[in-house]
């Protein structure tokens, strides 16, 4: 006998129910440390602080504020998940994915990220000072005026990623990839950057004051307005680059 359209309605808010009461659970599982797999959940808030959570699945989760200070999330999936304002602090996350993730003003000071998938995060106002991000893919990520000063990056690629007004001081971007990528009016006072290829990318207006840019690939960069006082230019690619108001390192002004 065919179903009447409230009968089919009612097996539809039936099941509705019954995948909330079953997320319900999970998540409760989760927070109890009997599960690593809490996709889709929200755990806005949560602490976690210290937690084991190496290899978890929390891939499209809701951790908006949560707190991972110094937990283990090493090979977490976290794709797709908002982790915007969490405190990442020292934590492990080496190898976790990351990719499309929202961590705008996140907190990961010292957290070791070497080998993460981070393409297309948000990572906006994100502070990461003295953090590791070796041979991280960041390809595509956001990290507009985001805290990167002592961090170290080397091998990472940050291809088309956004570095608008970031602050990289001191950073380690040793054969880095930074392929058409945005460094308007971003820091790189005494940065590491030797070897690492900016072809294409835009640095106007950026302070590389001091910076160690041996060998490294400018090919086609935006240099207007960029100054290079102090910085160690040697062997460095300059094909087609663009100079306006560019300060050089002995100090000279090239128009």
């Amino acid at each position: 006998m065919a179903r009447t359209a409230e009968q089919i309605f009612l097996v539809f808010v039936a099941a509705a129910l019954a995948a909330g009461v079953a997320r319900a659970g999970e998540r409760e599982d989760f927070i109890a440390g009997l599960t690593k797999s809490c996709a889709r959940c929200d755990l806005a808030g949560a602490n976690f602080k210290r937690r084991d959570l190496s290899g978890a699945d929390l891939s499209g989760a809701n951790l908006k504020g949560a707190n991972f200070h110094d937990a283990k999330l090493a090979g977490a999936k976290l794709a797709g998940a908002n982790l915007a304002a969490a405190n990442l602090n020292k934590a492990d996350l080496m190898r976790a994915d990351l990719s499309g993730a929202d961590l705008r003003a996140a907190m990961l000071y010292a957290a070791d990220l070497d080998g993460a998938k981070l393409a297309g995060a948000d990572l906006s106002d994100a502070m990461m000072g003295t953090a590791r991000l070796m041979r991280s893919d960041l390809s595509g990520a956001v990290l507009r005026s985001a805290d990167l000063r002592k961090t170290r990056m080397s091998n990472a690629n940050f291809s088309g990623a956004d570095l608008s007004d970031a602050a990289l001081d001191f950073a380690v971007l040793r054969r880095a990839q930074l392929l058409r990528a945005k460094l308007g009016n971003a820091r790189l006072i005494q940065a590491e950057l030797a070897e690492a290829d900016f072809s294409g990318a835009d640095l106007s207006g950026a302070d590389a004051a001091g910076a160690n840019l041996r060998a490294a690939n400018l090919a086609h960069a935006n240099l207007s307005r960029a100054s290079f006082r102090k910085a160690d230019l040697y062997d460095a690619r300059l094909d087609d680059a663009v100079f306006a108001d560019t300060v050089m390192p002995d100090g000279v002004v090239r128009p």
